[in-house]
């Protein structure tokens, strides 16, 4: 199955996306309402932990999708697949704010992992959409190797340039 096909099956069945999310609604209520102070501990942590992750992965994929298809693809707006583009990004930022106002993030396993996934996944597209734009490979007789290495030594000093921050 490609991408595409995966696109137009959930286009046909929206059903299955929209009790996909609203099951991690009703799952993250609960567990808020049930942890009450005790949210920070080893049962309810854990279990926000596998939520944020189940609404996190597919918003963080659904953020990438509409920057490649806004910047390199240049998609209008208006074929924007709310399903797909805009569904998975509102309900991470929605579960998200959900899950804050229960339990300090820092508490959460894992959660400092994805925060550095969309910071690396951000640089990658802005160096590729760099190199897009200014067309570095194709006006020069750089070896397509060394823009490669370039984007590599680029990723890692912005990683450890905002790992200097953040402390």
């Amino acid at each position: 199955m490609t991408l595409r096909q995966f696109f137009d099956w959930v286009q046909l069945q929206p059903s299955v996306i929209i009790y996909y999310y609203l099951i991690i609604l009703i799952v993250t209520l609960l567990a808020s309402y049930f942890a009450k102070d005790e949210a920070h501990l080893a049962p309810w942590n854990i279990l926000f932990s596998i939520i944020i992750y189940l609404v996190c992965i597919p918003g963080i994929f659904a953020v990438t999708l509409s920057v490649y298809f806004f910047l390199f693809e240049k998609r209008s707006i208006m074929d924007t697949e709310l399903l797909l583009q805009v569904l998975p990004i509102f309900m991470m930022f929605v579960i998200l704010y959900m899950i804050h106002k229960k339990v300090d993030l820092k508490f959460i396993p894992g959660f400092e992992k994805l925060s550095s996934l969309m910071i690396i996944i951000g640089i990658l597209l802005s160096f590729m959409w760099i190199i897009d734009r200014t067309q570095l490979y194709a006006i020069s007789f750089v070896p397509f190797y060394y823009v490669l290495i370039i984007l590599i030594g680029g990723i890692f000093a912005m990683r450890m340039a905002i790992k200097k921050v953040m402390n």
